[in-house]
């Protein structure tokens, strides 16, 4: 991989209790890649983006950042570092407006740049813009997806974690949102970590991979080489069960 590389997971290991849910997981995130990690629900694919960004304590291991490691750091710590997390199912603060929803994105920004990403996220999803006095529990799931996204650029992130952002929406909307994360990339430059169940669309947008399956690694590479790779076609693209 020839971009500096900006996230780094090395013998990654979390629990639940009792329950290993991450084994000694080894994952590389260039700077400007968009990498993809797909598998079995249960793998440990929304473990390691917790873990990443604070909310679930790794065991052990290291997890660097631009070569500081920040295991153990607190999340806010986590997201000033330059570290944003889109979890899965969005979870927008209902109650409040689309600006408002915005506006609590911009905690962990510098203030100077907060009306600037407003700006911008607006200018990414437009719908935002139309209903920005409108509460967010009364948005659509896809325009509650765009909104969990904008508000996480509002922090003007240098590695974005989405976790399922398909998940639930229409395949128009979904279009739509894995257009919004190519363009994120491509014009911001901002590095992504993508969780995706559905590995056509983690594979498509992605331009390497990560297999999780049992907590564990179980294929890497380019992603144009796994859509080739017999058992992920088998498992992920034709159906059928995932690689042991």
């Amino acid at each position: 991989m020839s971009a500096k590389t900006l996230l780094a997971v090395e013998g990654l290991v979390a629990r639940y209790g009792p329950i290993e849910a991450l084994r000694g997981v080894d994952l590389t995130v260039g700077e400007g890649e968009i990498v993809a990690l797909i598998g079995a629900n249960g793998a440990g694919k929304s473990t390691l983006l917790m873990s990443v960004s604070g909310v679930v304590p790794a065991a052990h291991g290291r997890i660097l950042f631009d070569g500081a490691d920040i295991r153990g750091l607190a999340p806010h710590r986590i997201a000033r570092a330059g570290i944003a997390h889109v979890p899965e199912g969005r979870r927008v603060f209902p109650r409040m407006t689309v600006e408002e929803n915005l506006q609590m994105g911009a905690i962990a920004a510098a203030p100077a740049i907060a009306d600037d990403e407003r700006r911008r996220a607006y200018d990414l999803f437009p719908v935002l813009a139309e209903r920005r006095r409108q509460r967010a529990g009364t948005l659509s799931g896809g325009e509650q997806q765009m909104l969990a996204i904008a508000r996480a650029l509002m922090s003007r992130p240098r590695l974005l974690l989405l976790d399922e952002p398909s998940l639930g929406l229409a395949p128009l909307m979904v279009k739509r949102i894995f257009a919004a994360i190519a363009a994120i990339n491509a014009e911001r430059g901002t590095t992504v970590l993508l969780v995706e169940q559905n590995a056509h669309h983690g594979l498509r947008i992605s331009a390497r991979a990560y297999v999780l399956g049992q907590g564990r690694v179980c294929l890497s590479g380019p992603s144009a080489e796994l859509v080739r790779n017999a058992d992920v076609r088998a498992s992920y693209l034709e159906g059928g069960f995932a690689p042991r």
